[in-house]
């Protein structure tokens, strides 16, 4: 029998490390994938992981297991590990490098299930190919995707990751369901800091729902009405992780909830999981209660 899913989140996971200005580094086991599987582990919807991994590295999917979330993976030969340096005190400025890549994902790393919708998550654009989406697409797979890995273009030789425009970002709006970028994607991709403009352009070329995600905020573009919540974080201990936190929450709490009522969920969660460094740890009661606070 063929099991289905609310949600599958596609991309690879990683073995990544953080440097701080002072020196100091920090372990990120799982990457994107990981903060992205966490913002959602507080639902009953039924959740799957598709990944990409080395065997000896088996070990760091395990969290993702105990959590509760189905796991299948395709072994390769080399696990996903970059580094992500902040050369200063603005956690919105950072510098990646690709150390190495389990590889792009192709029809053929699906597993034989069924799915509602797939989210991608990834590193940088070698993970989806435009093939890959395509292929979901002429499924009529429903598919929401992060920007920010179709901008992150590491160097063949050095892996250090520069950001580029995506040439084939008007088809991927007009096939995803939900694209998210945060303001340095948006100037990218659009020529644009402006969230409410870099969102109306990709609404123009085709996107269902947009969301572009700054220091101060979410703001989501849905049927040509633009909403906008900020966050009420106390700290940026926890910054790392922010737009894919803020995106997959708002994806799966949109499932059953209108788009403010999501947005203000998925800025709430985000809000209390960038207090404290690493994964999302918080309980559904815990968001509620930040989002009645934040609405009083």
């Amino acid at each position: 029998m063929t099991e289905r899913y609310d949600l599958v989140l596609v991309g690879n996971a990683g073995r990544n490390e953080l440097h701080r200005a002072d020196g100091t580094t920090e372990p990120i086991l799982g990457g994107p994938l990981f903060h992205s599987a966490f913002a959602v582990v507080w639902s009953d919807k039924s959740v799957a992981v598709v990944t990409k991994i080395a065997e000896r590295d088996d070990d760091l999917l395990m969290s993702l297991r105990r959590a509760g979330l189905a796991v299948y993976v395709t072994p390769t030969l080399e696990t996903t590990r970059s580094h992500l340096y902040y050369p200063g005190e603005d956690v919105d400025e950072r510098r990646l490098v690709l150390e190495a890549s389990a590889g792009p994902f192709s029809a053929g790393d699906l597993p034989d299930i069924e799915a509602e919708r797939f989210h991608l998550i990834g590193h940088n654009r070698i993970e989806f190919p435009l093939e890959f989406m395509t292929g979901l697409h002429e499924r009529e797979i429903l598919f929401s995707i992060d920007m920010q890995a179709l901008v992150r273009n590491p160097d063949a030789r050095t892996g250090e990751v520069r950001y580029e425009d995506y040439p084939h970002k008007r088809e991927v709006a007009a096939m995803a369901e939900r694209v998210k970028l945060d303001g340095v994607e948006a100037r990218i991709l659009t020529g644009t800091s402006d969230l409410e403009a870099a969102a109306i352009q990709f609404e123009k070329w085709g996107a269902g729902e947009i969301m572009v995600t700054s220091a101060a905020g979410a703001l989501v573009r849905s049927r040509g009405t633009s909403h906008f919540e900020p966050f009420t974080n106390r700290s940026t201990s926890g910054r790392t992780g922010r737009g894919d936190t803020v995106f997959t929450s708002y994806v799966v709490r949109r499932m059953d909830h209108g788009v403010a009522d999501a947005l203000r969920f998925a800025v709430a969660l985000t809000s209390i999981k960038m207090e404290t460094p690493g994964l999302f740890s918080g309980t559904l009661h815990e968001v509620e209660e930040r989002v009645r606070a934040d609405h009083r």
